[in-house]
């Protein structure tokens, strides 16, 4: 069963407000068996919406639009509803009543501008919405469904997943299959999967979504009894990919990183300079991080390296802030000074100023320290400043990973 989203607002529109319900609703309807064939965006106009509504109902059977049911003049959706539609509006008591006792407890009377939401298309089934003034609207004719709901996320969401899911039948559900992997490129990941990705069914398709030092693989099956076909496709391209394998499902590198930490009890530190606690904060982001994540230092000046890591004067004027033997000595000394298992240090030039001819901006270093000594890694990035800033901290649990699993650069 297809299904077609479609946004409305200006505030969309002029990237004002970042499109958060186009990507839940998506999800909502992948759990419920919709296959969603179109997202489009409109602005605050009648026309732009009913060729957006249109549109959307030329591919898919389903139509969930988002935004415009609100009290004030440019919440335009159910005059846009009326006319796609070619009906009129009535009152709606209830919805009246829910405004009245809203209004109630802020102490106020409601305006006209209240009344007139309370005008709904004749033709659509009003759905109480328990957590806005305005309610969703359901309409079914002629084997097509549309569904309109407030732009409000949580009010959004309340509607479609208690108040709407049982009004819409259920398809197949879709099966995924996650298998996350870092170190390597999709190409080289790709390369390797070649003779598996060409016995894949017509119905089952492979996804590679790349991010910084990071791809993952999502087999997607449609239609019914793809369970085990999934299972198996999916234990043969884990098997095949072997340690460049960091989890499956909906495990996170920092989760992954996490696990392997609490399973050999082991603890860590950072030293961080460039990325002045990013590292940490990726860490940290898994729940139960205090097993194993002791602190860190950000050494950000020069004499916060001397004063609060004992890098050498010397070390630092003869071969600056960015360098290997720095980097090594911020991973060595970090580790001694927090006394844990693994460190990590970082220094570099995030850009977009700082550089120079010998270290151009994008010059970073980083480092792993542990059992076994230090290992580093000279990073040339070529992106903006906080992208260089993300892509070190993610290379730094990348060479963390490796080191921690005996696994050569």
């Amino acid at each position: 069963m297809k299904a077609a989203v479609l946004t409305i607002g200006d505030e969309l529109m002029i990237g004002q407000v970042v499109d958060s319900n186009s990507t839940w609703i998506a999800s909502w309807l992948d759990k419920n068996g919709w296959k969603v064939t179109r997202k489009i965006g409109v602005r605050d106009d009648v026309a732009h919406i009913v060729e957006g509504i249109t549109l959307c109902h030329e591919v898919a059977d389903l139509v969930i639009t988002t935004g415009g049911l609100g009290p004030t003049k440019d919440d335009l959706t159910k005059e846009a509803l009326c006319e796609y539609f070619e009906c009129g509006k009535v009152w709606h008591e209830e919805t009246w009543q829910r405004v009245v006792k809203i209004m109630e407890r802020f102490n106020r009377a409601p305006s006209e501008l209240h009344k007139q939401q309370c005008y709904m298309p004749e033709l659509a089934q009003v759905i109480p919405n328990d957590q806005g003034s305005a309610p969703g609207l359901f309409f079914h004719q002629d084997d097509k469904y549309l569904i309109s709901v407030p732009g409000v996320p949580h009010e959004m969401r309340h509607l479609l997943s208690e108040k709407i899911n049982h009004l819409i039948p259920a398809g197949d559900a879709v099966e995924h299959r996650f298998i996350r992997t870092c170190g390597e490129g999709e190409t080289f990941i790709a390369d390797m999967i070649t003779d598996i990705e060409a016995t894949l069914p017509s119905n089952i398709k492979l996804a590679y979504l790349p991010s910084f030092s990071q791809v993952t693989l999502r087999l997607t099956g449609y239609g019914p009894d793809q369970k085990a076909i999934m299972d198996t496709l999916s234990e043969q391209i884990n098997s095949r990919l072997g340690n460049l394998v960091y989890g499956l499902g909906n495990i996170t590198f920092s989760q992954a990183i996490g696990e392997l930490l609490r399973k050999n009890n082991h603890t860590i530190g950072v030293a961080e300079s460039c990325t002045a606690g990013y590292i940490s904060h990726l860490i940290t982001t898994a729940s139960g991080s205090s097993d194993y994540f002791i602190g860190a230092v950000i050494p950000y000046a020069y004499r916060a390296k001397t004063s609060e890591l004992e890098i050498s004067e010397q070390t630092l004027l003869k071969y600056g802030a960015v360098s290997q033997e720095v980097v090594t000595q911020m991973a060595e000394n970090v580790r001694q000074k927090l006394d844990v298992t693994w460190s990590l240090a970082s220094s570099g030039i995030a850009g977009p100023t700082g550089g120079t001819q010998e270290k151009p901006v994008g010059t970073i270093w980083i480092a792993c320290s542990g059992p076994d000594g230090t290992k580093s890694k000279l990073l040339r990035l070529t992106r903006d400043r906080i992208s260089n800033i993300e892509y070190t901290a993610i290379a730094a649990l990348v060479l963390l990973r490796k080191c921690m699993l005996g696994i050569e650069e």
